[in-house]
């Protein structure tokens, strides 16, 4: 009997396209590389790893939106640096991209956010693209405690 290793990254791939096809979502594709948007959404969570406004800022369209189930209605670019980066960049170590999926200018993206005392969370972000920028990003998350600062702190929902 032959056996066929298969990674667990493989494994996530083909589950999320099944799970595409299978809630009817469709249209969207698992991001294979050289992606442009795929490029952007790595930068933009990578971004995240470092204290610096200027690569997080440059990623994002100048009408940029930011909306979550936290009370953030479209928020602009400028509320959303001062609310939701400056709060939380401070526990933010690293985010693992789980799942990826793609439809013309908008991708869903579920992550594992590692927080820098070693917590961790999981969302899921709906992106919106214009000219190589973001000009819109949806988070849906769980608990309402699912920030950087909140599980850092081991607050509960």
């Amino acid at each position: 009997m032959t056996r066929m290793a298969m990674s667990r990254r493989y494994l996530l791939a083909a589950g999320a396209g099944a799970l595409a096809g299978a809630s009817g979502v469709a249209g969207f594709r698992w991001m294979g590389r050289g992606t442009t948007n795929l490029e952007i959404i790595r930068k933009w969570y990578a971004a995240w790893e470092k204290p610096d406004w200027g690569p997080v800022g440059d990623l994002l369209a100048d009408d940029f939106t930011f909306t979550s189930a936290a009370g953030d209605d479209h928020i602009s670019k400028s509320t959303f640096k001062s609310r939701c980066w400056q709060s939380q960049i401070g526990f933010t170590d690293r985010f693992e991209l789980e799942q990826v999926l793609e439809n013309g200018n908008e991708a869903l993206v579920k992550y594992l956010c590692r927080t820098k005392n070693g917590k961790s969370f999981r969302n899921v972000e709906y992106l919106r693209f214009r000219d190589k920028k973001i000009e819109a990003i949806e988070c849906y998350f769980g608990e309402q405690s699912s920030f950087p600062s909140a599980v850092s702190a081991g607050q509960k929902g």
